[in-house]
């Protein structure tokens, strides 16, 4: 079988399966496994999938900058971020991560709620800017114009100084073995980081990211609190992040 063939054939199963496992292909085609693996490491140079360990997932769309993200506030963010906003009682404090998702978790927070919201965004802070009751604490660092947060030693060591009672996480990419994951490998750090210090970590999911493999990883499924993700997602989709122990909200 000529190579470009047996690369055709594995973008065929990628689609009809959602991954590839390169054991099970090198079987199916009478190959050597390192065969299929040198396959793989090629067609990841090449942009066509994400190489993971043991085969591939396919390869998330690269994002546009945050200033075109921040234009389209789509309807299920709306519902996301509203979903969320209802589990924050007064006198707590929460952790806002940045993105266009999280930005409507800020919008949707009751005005007349007193909260201590601490973010690493300059762009989520700026949302609350007239909202009366909420204190903001803004930590610094090396600012990632991407996604539009700090990043690095300095935005470490203050968070390491908070203990919020709930971290709102937003992350490019979900999958049940793969876990949750981003785009940069910093800004999956600082992530991480947060949901250590914080009680509870909540991810909010748009259906697009689910099933997906982004090349940094944050957390597993089961190191999470929980997922609050579009209403109408199918049973048969979510199952497998049950079986995880993440409780799922919809919205």
């Amino acid at each position: 079988m000529l190579t470009t063939q047996r690369k055709s054939l594995i973008l065929d199963i990628l689609r009809r399966d959602g991954q590839v496992i390169a054991k099970r292909v090198a079987e199916d085609f009478a190959l050597s496994e390192d065969t299929i693996r040198r396959d793989l490491r090629e067609m990841a140079a090449e942009g066509l999938l994400q190489r993971v360990h043991g085969g591939a997932m396919p390869i998330t769309p690269s994002l546009p900058d945050f200033s075109a993200r921040r234009s389209v506030a789509s309807e299920a963010k709306q519902r996301l971020g509203a979903r969320a906003a209802e589990m924050v009682e007064a006198g707590q404090m929460i952790f806002l991560d940045g993105g266009t998702t999280t930005a409507e978790v800020a919008r949707h927070l009751p005005r007349d709620i007193a909260i201590t919201v601490a973010t690493h965004s300059p762009t989520i802070a700026a949302e609350l800017e007239h909202h009366p009751s909420a204190e903001v604490i803004l930590t610094g660092g090396r600012l990632y114009k991407h996604s539009m947060v700090a990043t690095g030693a300095a935005a470490m060591a203050a968070i390491s100084q908070l203990r919020p009672d709930i971290f709102f996480l937003g992350v490019t990419a979900a999958h049940p073995a793969h876990g949750l994951s981003t785009g940069d490998f910093e800004e999956a750090a600082i992530k991480r980081h947060i949901a250590h210090c914080s009680a509870e970590t909540h991810v909010l999911l748009t259906e697009e990211k689910f099933d997906l493999v982004s090349p940094c990883p944050v957390l597993g499924i089961s190191e999470v609190t929980g997922l609050i993700v579009s209403a109408g997602i199918p049973e048969e989709r979510l199952a497998p992040y049950r079986a995880l122990n993440a409780a799922i909200l919809e919205a």
